[in-house]
């Protein structure tokens, strides 16, 4: 009995691994949509805005106030349409861990 115990707790601790990673990875196919502008994990061309290394709660106020059309854009407010607030959080906490 305990010998089935211990694969059942170590199944489970691999099953939220596993779901922990696949959360990470779509959190960079989300921010992938970011690259074409602001540059590979946020790290723009000159003459574009960089996120790398933003205050994370800064990026979540620019990308909400797209969305809400507070903040006028050619494009982000039709991009920030597109992802719920959660989601835009944690893009904007994807893009606060990047290294400048």
């Amino acid at each position: 009995m305990q010998r089935t115990t211990k694969w059942l707790a170590a199944a489970t601790l691999l099953a939220a691994a596993a779901g922990a990673q696949a959360q990470v990875n779509q959190i960079k196919v989300w921010a992938a949509a970011c690259a074409n502008c602001h540059g590979t994990d946020g790290r723009a061309e000159p003459g574009m805005i960089a996120l790398a290394g933003r205050d994370k709660n800064e990026l979540l106020q620019q990308l909400l106030a797209f969305k809400n059309g507070q903040r006028p854009a050619t494009i982000m407010h039709q991009l920030s349409k597109g992802y719920s607030d959660e989601q835009l959080a944690q893009i904007a906490a994807y893009f606060a861990a990047q290294k400048k």
